[in-house]
């Protein structure tokens, strides 16, 4: 069974603090391929890599099934800032 924007929305809340949180299937519906951007407080004092390690474990089911995952994770402080740069 496909993994959805629901099931990942779920699984990601229950595990972190979420500030903001997009998920976008890339796979054109077929739930195979997912990108997120994921803002938690959780990630202050954490490496990127921390960071990834931790969305990784938390959504080890759903990962298993998919072809491609991408994430990009920031603190809101990182965010706002992101957001400032982006324009």
């Amino acid at each position: 069974m496909p993994v959805t924007v629901e099931d990942l929305e779920q699984a990601i809340r229950a595990a972190f603090p979420v500030s903001r949180l997009d998920i976008e299937d890339q796979s054109s519906g077929c739930g195979s391929s997912y990108a997120i951007l994921l803002v938690s407080e959780a990630f202050e004092g954490k490496t990127t890599l921390a960071r990834h390690r931790l969305i990784n474990q938390a959504l080890k089911q759903e990962i298993s099934q998919l072809h491609a995952f991408s994430q990009k994770s920031f603190t809101p402080a990182q965010y706002v800032a992101h957001q400032a740069k982006s324009g």
